[in-house]
């Protein structure tokens, strides 16, 4: 039977046992491990400065020869350890090769804190000989714990999206399956080799095997600290709004001033193409190539976009988009699904309750359509902000985000950055005094429900005229 893997690499971090794991791996015959290859500082182990043939110089300018190298000239299957603080060039390659088999170690985060705090008092990173034991109790730091905790989640969280993305597995273990037998034997039954263990390597020893309270000089401090530490990210809102592209071929350019407008649909689009026009014209219709090629041609420039209040933008979506029928699919879908109670397309609802009412179960339904709760797909006149701002930042992150209700001010900088005299800002938009009509309370309660994120992420108020 074919080796299901020709290479493999331990994700872990500093003081999870991956050093022990290592040793038990390269007992395994026709296995080995050259330990933290692709480490900013060193290449396997501290001092080693060449494997291969490939010196650290080289293997910084390019990783992937060494890459290479250790799957075709080390015998029999070979790996490496891997650590969040590591080449990130590397980490994207192995991520994307199911042909690398991904093993997952990981420890509590407080032990591994502490344990790495001894380790830097002591000096003493592995014990192969219990007599050479050197003690020390560490000193609980809380922001210090919070940065090893925050590192380690987003290094899993970026392995879990890699593998999930991929369609692969990985073979998880944690710091206390390193002392099962019957738990390595089957990560070599994963990695596909015949060899067995018949017992654990006991080469390296245990360090700090203490009570975690009497490895600390404050141990009241810990309690506390981790009562208010987030341990398992449960701040970690899910988002399962569809990710937007960066829509390029809406982006407008002034001709005659290196200024680039990124609009954010049902905003103030109209209003800002008027000022960037009064700047000698526009230049439109750009895609990814172009639009690179203006921005080299254009050394200096700015790009921008302009968020509106979540209430006040969705209630220009819904004027313009579904009680105008310019979007008939999702009107037929509001009136049929939601009983929303709509005027024939292009005429005036009775009475401003009778809009008040309607738009509500709009809102409600934008709730649902960017939770991805409806059949229906996320227009980008009442997706949300949020993911319209990460949409262009797949292209590129914009120099500013300009709120609506600092347009006049926002534009004058802009002209000031760019030095050109700021053409006269733009008139009021009459949106506002539309929406001032039908407003009241559930509206707002409804729109800070469909759009929390805007709401949160750009520091919007209750909305007011």
């Amino acid at each position: 039977m074919p080796q299901p893997f020709t290479s493999f690499v331990i994700l872990a971090g500093m003081r999870t046992g991956s050093n022990f794991l290592e040793a038990n791996l390269n007992a395994l015959p026709g296995v080995v491990s050259h330990g933290e290859v692709f480490n900013p500082h060193f290449i396997g182990k501290q001092n080693v400065t060449e494997l291969f043939g490939i010196t650290l110089e080289a293997r910084e300018a390019n990783p992937r020869p060494l890459l290479r190298k250790l799957r075709t000239e080390s015998p029999g299957l070979s790996g490496f350890r891997f650590f969040h603080d590591h080449d990130p060039r590397v980490l994207d390659i192995l991520l994307a090769d199911p042909a690398c088999a991904k093993i997952i170690l990981t420890r509590n985060p407080v032990d591994s804190y502490v344990s790495w705090q001894i380790a830097r008092a002591t000096g003493q990173w592995k014990l192969t000989d219990a007599k050479r034991l050197k003690t020390a109790t560490a000193r609980f730091d809380e922001g210090e714990f919070r940065d090893h905790l925050s590192a380690e989640q987003s290094f899993q969280r970026q392995i879990l999206h890699g593998l999930q993305t991929s369609g692969q597995t990985a073979f998880v273990l944690d710091y206390e399956d390193l002392a099962s037998v019957e738990v390595l034997n089957g990560l070599a039954a994963f990695l596909g080799v015949e060899g067995r263990l018949k017992a654990v390597d006991d080469t390296l020893k245990k360090q700090n095997p203490e009570a975690l309270e009497d490895k600390l000089e404050n141990p009241q401090d810990l309690a506390a600290a981790v009562a208010r530490a987030d341990l398992f990210a449960l701040a970690r809102s899910p988002v399962f709004e569809p990710r937007r592209p960066a829509a390029i071929p809406h982006v407008t350019a002034a001709r005659d001033a290196p200024l680039l407008f990124f609009p954010v649909r049902s905003g103030p689009e109209g209003a800002v193409r008027d000022w960037l026009s009064s700047l000698g014209g526009l230049v439109e219709g750009f895609d990814n190539r172009t639009l690179r090629q203006w921005k080299r041609d254009h050394p200096g420039h700015r790009a921008f976009t302009v968020v509106r209040h979540p209430l006040l933008r969705a209630h220009v979506a819904f004027r313009e988009k579904i009680v105008s029928g310019q979007l008939a699919d999702q009107r037929r879908s509001l009136i049929r699904a939601w009983k929303a109670n709509l005027p024939d397309p292009g005429r005036p609802f009775p009475d401003p309750a009778a809009e008040r009412e309607a738009f509500l179960v709009f809102l409600n339904w934008c709730r649902l359509a960017t939770s991805g709760q409806t059949g229906n797909r996320v227009d980008p006149n009442w997706a949300s902000q949020s993911a319209i701002l990460q949409g262009f930042a797949g292209f590129h992150p914009l120099d500013l985000v300009i709120r609506e209700d600092c347009l006049p001010r926002s534009l004058a900088f802009l002209a000031a950055e760019i030095g050109v005299t700021a053409p006269p800002p733009p008139a009021a938009d009459p949106a506002a005094q539309a929406l001032a009509t039908i407003w009241d309370e559930s509206l707002e309660t409804a729109a800070e429900a469909a759009y929390a994120r805007d709401y949160t992420g750009f520091g919007f108020t209750r909305w007011r005229m």
